[in-house]
């Protein structure tokens, strides 16, 4: 089909009034990319991708992440022109709450929308992310007969996001793997939020991205046809090399008064609307204007779309009836058919009553049965599996060679790694699971935030997780990690106490689909437990908490442990006697999420006289030991020494267990 570029011109002109009239409308909001790469948008969203607006989340659909999600309106205006589920009324309330239209695009919410990309960068690592789970599906499912798998993704980024670190880390993940199937469209404004983009910057990036491995096109990025021909050589190029298109543009176009500045950034230049519109051929009396010609040409364009797309979904029914394994494998990864968390302990064996393991040493042994039962479980990790343990055994590297491997070597890219995982997490086939030391949860908190915020079912495998990590001093001891991870909303934080707490950790982490999960695991070694049956360690996981030493007498205390820290409260009770209870609770936040009564009868509001221990920071703790209680853990950074010698002389031990609870 030849490129009508006369209509999309003028499409392009009407996608900027809507976006100068939203930013208008509710005076807040950024025009400076809606504006400025509006010509981009109506070759992408008129012509070049493929897509289906009645079918969003269609298997083999080109995915557009737009990483620089601070200019939505952008995204918003070609999503309604294209005929998403996102009417005008919706566009009209954009930054309004309850709409569709929210200030930066989030996933769940708006039909179209691939990702929740937050924080400049993050989208870059998503769309790697998304590469990487297109080219591990198109070695799993395709087949001579029906390569059914060939989506490209396509990231718009600016300079900002380019400027991020993670972007970085990401990018240069994507060329040592040659991930193909990528396209990262620049759009280089030359223009930051405070300044012209000179002050910051004076790289060249088109040098900076071949010497990674990328190809690179620069163009004229208000010219359509330019832009397509870059944008089509992009799609079809075989080099074994993601793609990078930078696309020159003029930040703001078309308000005169703010274009090309960094006054066009945001939304000054939203006053100036009427001249604007004027000049766009906007009517002056009609808001939110999309003409009839415009309106037909989407609507021929959308039908074609779905045309490509039933005809993609005929060869897609003759390939599941000459792939039933195959297709069964493809079913398998709905959420629908997640795994329950009962069936999963199952498959991991019992531990020797004799077993001494470190929790990360037990995490291996776990994770090979549970990889074995789940094809499509993807492991990661930051340069670390020797130490981290996570190498699914029976499985291979991804690379250039071999896209059907499990383990996904990172390098030392933590943030780019868990910015990574959101995007596979995004696309919804493999499960991904990443792994480093604990304190190192600091480089990749931001992604791990936006996880959480937008329920992706990522597993962090994280080890070393406290001051057991012992000679490597108070720079790898992570003491306040665990609570600053604890307060972050929807993410599940497990610290298991020994192999078996361990194993109800994975199952639990790999049942739920509504959020991510940290496996907090140890370096040093740890004792079983074996004075709490099996089982209810394993399915005391599940409930974040469980009596673990129930009183024989009547109730006077209450010592809760949790992870490595267990073992003291269980030997502190030995000598405090018969009145006290242990609880472990290896996840304050499934414990909370369950009912009045289980939490009652796992710590009843009767008893007062209540100690937590835990060799990390002490202040979440008072939650559940009230004011009465007392906490022991270490409001302080470590020192280097063997691990026994840190617990000791920091004062997280039995006798320190025992006499807080005296001293009640």
């Amino acid at each position: 089909m030849t490129l009508q570029t006369h209509l999309l011109a003028k499409a392009a002109n009407q996608a900027r009034g809507l976006a100068i009239d939203a930013v208008h409308a509710c005076s807040s909001g950024h025009l400076g990319l809606p504006l400025g790469a509006a010509d981009l948008g109506a070759v992408l969203f008129g012509h070049a991708l493929l897509h289906n607006p009645e079918r969003p989340r269609w298997i083999n659909r080109d995915r557009f992440v737009l990483s620089a999600g601070h200019g939505s309106m952008f995204l918003y205006g070609w999503l309604h022109l294209s005929g998403y589920d996102l009417p005008l009324e919706q566009v009209k309330k954009f930054r309004v709450l309850g709409s569709t239209t929210p200030g930066h695009p989030e996933f769940h919410e708006t039909p179209g929308v691939e990702a929740t990309t937050g924080p400049l960068g993050q989208g870059i690592g998503n769309a790697v992310g998304m590469a990487v789970a297109g080219q591990m599906a198109a070695a799993r499912f395709n087949t001579a007969a029906h390569p059914i798998i060939d989506y490209h993704v396509v990231c718009l980024a600016g300079d900002g996001c380019m400027q991020e670190g993670v972007a970085m880390e990401a990018c240069s993940f994507a060329g040592h793997q040659k991930l193909d199937n990528l396209i990262l469209i620049y759009d280089a404004n030359e223009v930051t939020l405070d300044a012209m983009a000179d002050r910051t910057q004076s790289e060249n990036t088109a040098i900076r991205f071949k010497s990674i491995g990328w190809d690179v096109q620069t163009v004229d990025g208000h010219d359509m046809a330019a832009f397509l021909k870059a944008f089509t050589k992009a799609k079809k190029t075989k080099t074994g090399k993601p793609q990078l298109i930078i696309a020159k543009t003029i930040i703001g176009k078309g308000i005169a008064e703010v274009q090309g500045t960094a006054k066009g950034h945001g939304e000054g230049g939203a006053k100036f609307a009427a001249t604007a519109r004027a000049a766009w051929g906007l009517p002056p009396d009609q808001h939110f204007f999309v003409s009839d010609d415009v309106r037909a040409y989407f609507d021929g364009h959308k039908q074609r779309l779905v045309r490509t797309c039933n005809k993609w979904s005929k060869s897609y029914r003759a390939w599941r009836e000459a792939n039933p394994d195959r297709a069964a494998l493809l079913d398998s990864a709905s959420a629908e058919n997640a795994p329950k968390a009962a069936a999963l302990l199952e498959k991991i064996p019992v531990f020797p009553a004799d077993a001494k393991l470190a929790s990360r040493a037990a995490g291996r042994d776990v994770l090979q049965p549970l990889a074995a039962a789940l094809p499509l479980l993807i492991g990661g990790s930051a340069d670390l599996y020797g130490s981290t343990l996570n190498y699914i055994a029976a499985d291979k590297d991804f690379d250039a060679s071999n896209r059907t491997g499990r383990n996904v070597r990172f390098g030392i890219r933590e943030h780019g790694m868990a910015a990574i995982a959101n995007g596979i997490a995004y696309d919804g086939l493999f499960r991904p699971t990443i792994a480093t030391f604990l304190v190192f949860a600091d480089y990749s908190r931001p992604a791990m935030r936006i996880a959480a915020l937008a329920k992706l079912p990522v597993v962090y495998i994280y080890t070393h997780d406290s001051i057991g990590v012992g000679e490597d001093g108070p720079t790898h001891q992570p003491v306040e990690t665990i609570a600053g991870l604890r307060v972050i909303p929807g993410l599940d934080v497990i610290r298991p106490a020994d192999p078996e707490e361990t194993a109800g950790a994975f199952a639990a982490s790999l049942e739920r689909v509504d959020g991510p999960t940290l496996l907090a695991l140890t370096r040093q070694a740890l004792p079983n437990l074996n004075d709490i049956p099996v089982a209810t360690r394993r399915a005391g996981v599940l409930k974040g908490a469980y009596i673990a030493l129930k009183e024989t007498a009547a109730l006077t205390h209450i010592l809760i442990g949790t992870g490595s820290e267990l073992q003291l409260a269980l030997a502190a009770a030995k000598t405090l006697g018969a009145g006290v209870r242990v609880v472990s609770m290896p996840c304050t936040q499934r414990f909370d999420r369950q009912t009045a009564e289980y939490r009652e009868s796992v710590l009843p509001l009767s008893c007062r006289k209540r100690v937590a221990v835990e060799a990390g920071v002490t202040v979440l703790w008072y939650k559940y030991v009230g004011l009465d209680g007392k906490v022991v853990g270490v409001d302080r950074f470590g020192l280097s020494a063997p691990a026994p010698i840190a617990y000791q002389e920091l004062g997280v031990t039995t006798d320190a267990v025992v006499a807080a609870a005296q001293s009640l």
